[in-house]
């Protein structure tokens, strides 16, 4: 489990064994990939060579089940003229390359990033009379590293993820993060490659939405004008009771309202509870393994065709936008995070793999009807889809957590897509595209306007447009737990 907090500096050989110069004592004595982010800290806190940790109680690379060997956790003193607050200031070793070995992370060299490239950080206003930090964030900066390390998706600054749930198991509206560059750490060369530091910034529900529906980075800057909200550090404050929208009523209107028009949504994609059936006459090739079959679970791609989708998407799907990391759809158990997220080679938003010439290339299929699925959560996100992205000019991507099914929307103007006007249902095996014209995105955005008041939403709900031959149905979430849906 997570790790415990010890009640001095790090264990013998950890980061607190050394200068953060590199004229330490003993530098032999614990891994350089740690000395080198060590040495930003030092450089940072001067003052508190032997940090507070939260370590992980069985290492990572020994079978134990946190990524992060040591979470370093700071009294940062803040900056009263720039009127940042007290606070707690909480830095991971791990996600980086801390030993060069291939223990943890295959070692590629110097030039480029340091295992995943980053660690992360997060600052938490410290309470009056608070005298030792909580270790619940280091518990959450656990569970953020093992979708990393499961799923191979590297975070960004402006990603968002879905949490939907108290960070520190509280009543606190905060319930979602947005991820930024730290404000005041450097990145760090280390001899296993480049370390930046990318911290943890926790928003309400309406903050969230409001990242999706525009783009993460500019609720960030509206973050960073409201005090009480953040500042210019981005202190996470979980008493805050209010969202900048109730705080400055004007933010929703003269920002975000028009950042939304006239920018879209740059979220491409997200990890979803999602399933399409094809309506049309089922395929002469009953043996061929790449098709949907109605009431029975469609055998899964093989690597190399999986990885031609995914090339596919990097190449010529995600002109005009910037990947963003699906949100994590999680299960918690004993607050605990339970990632279900897919694995690298079943992304679609993976910008890292290396062009690839398949063995075989995948049959496209013309589908002449089409019936699609998706949980009360997905379906809310359709509406953004159809404004925010294709009304731009872009794409949209819902991938399924729970197997091979993917659905892309497209406008007429993306590059790259196998649907066309002429056929605008088609599908890649369980990858299905759906090009929609712009009246139709506007007939559309109509009839699905009541999947903006969820709170007076039943289900199941069916929307149907027989003419186009296409069929949405909004489903509870236990339909998709079940493969056989």
């Amino acid at each position: 489990m997570e790790g415990v907090r010890p009640g001095g500096g790090p264990p013998a050989g950890g980061p607190g064994s050394g200068s953060g110069s590199g004229s330490g004592s003993f530098p032999s004595l614990f891994p350089p990939g740690l000395h080198g982010i060590y040495g930003e800290c030092r450089r940072l806190y001067p003052d508190q060579p032997n940090p507070l940790q939260v370590t992980a109680i069985l290492k990572y690379w020994l079978g134990g089940p946190d990524p992060l060997d040591y979470v370093s956790m700071y009294r940062n003193l803040g900056n009263p003229a720039l009127n940042v607050p007290e606070h707690w200031h909480y830095v991971s070793f791990g996600l980086s390359d801390l030993y060069g070995d291939n223990r943890v992370h295959e070692f590629t060299g110097t030039d480029g990033p340091s295992g995943f490239g980053f660690e992360l950080t997060f600052r938490l206003k410290r309470e009056t009379g608070e005298s030792a930090p909580p270790t619940w964030p280091a518990e959450l900066m656990q569970g953020l590293a093992r979708y990393v390390f499961q799923s191979e998706n590297t975070f960004c600054s402006g990603d968002h993820v879905s949490w939907h749930s108290p960070l520190d198991n509280s009543e606190s509206r905060i319930q979602h993060m947005l991820l930024t560059e730290d404000p005041q750490m450097q990145p760090v060369q280390t001899p296993f490659g480049v370390v930046t530091f990318l911290q943890i910034v926790g928003v309400c529900t309406e903050e969230l939405h409001a990242a999706q529906q525009w783009n993460g980075q500019g609720i960030l800057e509206l973050l960073r004008t409201v005090p009480v909200a953040g500042g210019p550090w981005l202190i996470t404050d979980m008493r805050r009771g209010e969202t900048i929208f109730e705080i400055d009523p004007h933010l929703q209107q003269e920002r975000v309202d028009k950042g939304i028009e006239t920018d879209g949504s740059n979220l491409s994609g997200v990890s979803a509870k999602c399933a399409w059936d094809d309506l049309s006459r089922p395929p002469e090739d009953d043996e061929d393994s790449r098709s949907i079959c109605i009431g029975t679970q469609p055998r899964r791609l093989s690597g190399k065709d999986t990885e031609q989708i995914r090339e596919t998407l990097r190449r010529g799907l995600e002109i005009n936008s910037k990947p963003v990391l699906p949100p994590i759809n999680a299960q918690r158990q004993n607050g605990l995070n339970l990632d279900r997220a897919p694995s690298r080679k079943d992304s679609l938003e993976s910008e890292s793999s290396a062009a690839i010439i398949p063995h075989e290339l995948i049959r496209t299929r013309q589908l002449e009807s089409v019936h699609l699925k998706f949980n009360q959560e997905s379906g809310a996100l359709i509406p953004l889809c159809l404004r925010g992205r294709l009304l731009h000019g872009r794409h949209f991507t819902y991938k399924s957590i729970t197997g091979d099914t993917a659905i892309t929307f497209v406008s007429t103007g993306v590059e790259g897509a196998f649907a066309t006007e002429e056929h605008p249902y088609a599908a890649h095996g369980p990858w299905l595209q759906i090009l929609l014209t712009e009246e139709f995105v506007e007939r559309m955005l109509e009839d699905l306007e009541d999947l903006n008041s969820p709170e007076e939403f039943k289900l199941p709900k069916e929307y149907s447009w027989p003419e186009k031959k296409l069929k949405v149905s909004i489903l509870p979430d236990a339909v998709f737990d079940n493969p056989l849906h």
